[in-house]
């Protein structure tokens, strides 16, 4: 295989096994290139990459810039609180008058499920989603995949419990996607007011108590409790959350057996995991998944790339 099957990368479903063993396939090389002396490649050099988060990010905004910039991309960066979408801009609007500025790729973060799609239809540009709501982010079901092989070897008979706030996370339907796509087992876990009615149809296993999950799985994805998303009451306080459901060395110990701990940031220290096991050397590989982020955007950013329309 030569290439993406995809023009734009808009979910983790739209992508085919070939596609994202081909990802990880250029990943690996470029993981190799950013811990060299010189950890720059011309690569795209004659690409035009616009940043447009409609969202605050840190971390994914971070790593996709230092992505193109390792790539030679010329970048540009707005956010829409600087950006005439204040002024009452449509989204369209905004990005066609972006790309009228020869802009060839757009990598946007978004509050509405479906923006990214959106766009894909509608603008001349190759769309890279960084998120869009509480949809998809499918580079960090990506990096998250890989972290998973980098630690394990393999992803196929792996078992992966992606446990907290899953009916407002992201991160949770692209991990899904990714993983049993790659022939792991998946399980959700969560109180049953942060779990969608949907969930099981995915080919997941539902669980309620975070022990069991934890002495089922292999690795155990921990996700944020997304309070800016929620509404209502879906449980008592974040104390008896991080109670019944936050992982600590003291419930990691009494399971007995080596799990794999992951988080996609940013980390509520002391709810859903407290700090003596987010920066363990025994369980964490938290920061392995940020410097994996890098050279999982590199790759896709790479692969799109020779998708752009040179007439």
């Amino acid at each position: 295989m030569t290439g993406l099957s995809v023009k734009h990368l808009i979910g983790i479903k739209y992508l085919t096994h070939e596609d994202v063993a081909l990802i990880f396939e250029t990943a690996d090389n470029f993981k190799q290139l950013i811990n060299r002396p010189i950890k720059k490649v011309p690569s795209l050099r004659d690409i035009t990459i616009a940043n447009a988060f409609f969202e605050n990010s840190t971390r994914t905004r971070l790593s996709f810039e230092l992505a193109e910039k390792r790539l030679s991309a010329d970048i540009i960066n707005f956010s829409a609180s600087t950006s005439s979408v204040t002024k009452g801009e449509t989204l369209l609007d905004t990005i066609n008058n972006v790309i009228a500025m020869k802009v060839d790729m757009i990598v946007m973060r978004h509050p509405n499920p479906g923006a990214a799609n959106f766009l894909a239809q509608n603008v001349n540009a190759i769309i890279v989603n960084a998120g869009d709501g509480t949809h998809e982010h499918p580079t960090q079901g990506l990096l998250d995949a890989y972290s998973i092989r980098e630690k394990h070897g393999k992803i196929e008979g792996l078992k992966v419990a992606i446990i907290g706030d899953i009916l407002h996370s992201r991160v949770a339907l692209s991990n899904i996607f990714t993983l049993t796509k790659l022939g792991a087992e998946v399980m959700v876990c969560a109180p049953p007011t942060l779990i969608p009615k949907f969930i099981a149809s995915l080919g997941v296993k539902v669980e309620y108590n975070v022990n069991k999950a934890l002495e089922w799985c292999d690795v155990a994805n921990v996700l944020r409790i997304q309070l800016e998303r929620q509404q209502g009451g879906y449980f008592p306080s974040l104390r008896e959350y991080s109670m019944a459901y936050g992982i600590n060395l003291d419930r990691l110990q009494k399971i007995g057996k080596p799990i794999t701990i992951m988080h996609p940031g940013p980390i509520n220290r002391g709810v859903e995991l407290d700090s003596n096991v987010a920066d363990s050397t025994e369980y964490s590989i938290i920061l392995d998944q940020v410097e994996n982020g890098v050279a999982i955007r590199m790759a896709v950013l790479y692969l799109l790339a020779a998708r752009v329309d040179r007439s």
